[in-house]
């Protein structure tokens, strides 16, 4: 015969196993949402701070960019690359996007001289401009411009491409060939010299600009933008010819207002887009405007002949 107090301890035995068991379970299953939970707040802090970085590389100069990689070599693994690629895909501005793609090719070239050249001689920039000068015979005593070799010129521009992959063409070398410059004009016994180092930032400003085009948008192509850019790659020796050509007031179909309209705009995207009074800043803007100022006397010269 069972016995009430039986039933009783049965009863609260059983209903503590009952109780005990969910209790049990339910931790589990909130231990495993917290974790959850906590992996995806980790997660997001992480995201955050890849994205501050971001942001402070894109908005430093070229010396500042290289001190962050060298202060923080190790924080450029696979998740930094994913989510920079991550940025550039989700932007909605072209401009954006090219912003993106050049930091990219930037990080990459001074991570790899950083990772593979630790042990090597980092050269100066002076080093880095007799390398570019030496194909048109800067460390001879008899400077001679045009140079009498005519692929002195050419190999020259390969130079220049290939210390801008190595990350060389920075500030301070921009700095380098605007000192010696002003020392070649200052002594005005050396117009080769002056000459060589003319041609070197027309090269560099050349290639710096070449690297955005805007002469398409959407399907449609911008006339104005196009030819200018056809400018800006070509030698200064040819922009006569050119000008010539490509101008109403010549040969051409764009009208002298709309280049310099499209010269003034991408003055302004330089000035955006450059630290203000730097040397990169400087040689851009004013090979933008030795453009200008040649199409004006191209401009006065055609006009005269029509009169």
């Amino acid at each position: 015969m069972l016995r009430r107090s039986d039933v009783l301890t049965y009863g609260s035995v059983k209903q503590a196993s009952f109780s005990s068991g969910r209790v049990i379970r339910w931790k589990g299953r909130r231990t495993f949402v917290c974790a959850v939970k906590q992996d995806a707040e980790e997660s997001f802090k992480k995201t955050v701070e890849v994205d501050m970085f971001i942001d402070t590389l894109r908005h430093a100069n070229p010396a500042e960019l290289q001190k962050l990689v060298v202060e923080n070599i190790l924080a450029f693994n696979e998740s930094f690359w994913i989510r920079l690629a991550a940025r550039s895909d989700t932007c909605k501005s072209e401009d954006d996007k090219k912003d993106y793609e050049e930091l990219a090719a930037s990080l990459m070239i001074l991570v790899d001289r950083i990772v593979h050249n630790t042990k090597e001689k980092i050269e100066t920039a002076t080093d880095v401009l007799k390398a570019i000068l030496k194909p048109v015979g800067a460390e001879e005593e008899e400077l001679i411009w045009p140079p009498r070799d005519p692929k002195a010129i050419e190999l020259m521009e390969k130079e220049i491409l290939l210390r801008e992959q190595e990350g060389q063409l920075d500030e301070g070398f921009l700095a380098e060939v605007n000192a010696q410059l002003r020392q070649a004009k200052e002594d005005s016994d050396k117009p080769g010299l002056e000459a060589m180092l003319q041609k070197v930032l027309q090269l560099y400003a050349a290639r710096a600009l070449s690297k955005r085009s805007y002469a398409k948008k959407g399907q449609e192509v911008i006339k104005a933008e196009q030819f200018l850019e056809s400018i800006i790659k070509a030698p200064e020796e040819a922009w006569n010819r050119l000008l010539i050509d490509g101008l109403t007031i010549g040969k051409g179909d764009v009208t002298p207002e709309e280049l310099y309209a499209v010269i003034n705009k991408r003055i302004e995207r330089t000035l955006i887009r450059t630290e203000g009074g730097s040397y990169q800043q400087r040689v851009l803007t004013e090979y933008l405007k030795g453009i200008q100022s040649r199409a004006e006397e191209i401009v006065q010269v055609l006009q005269g002949k029509t009169q």
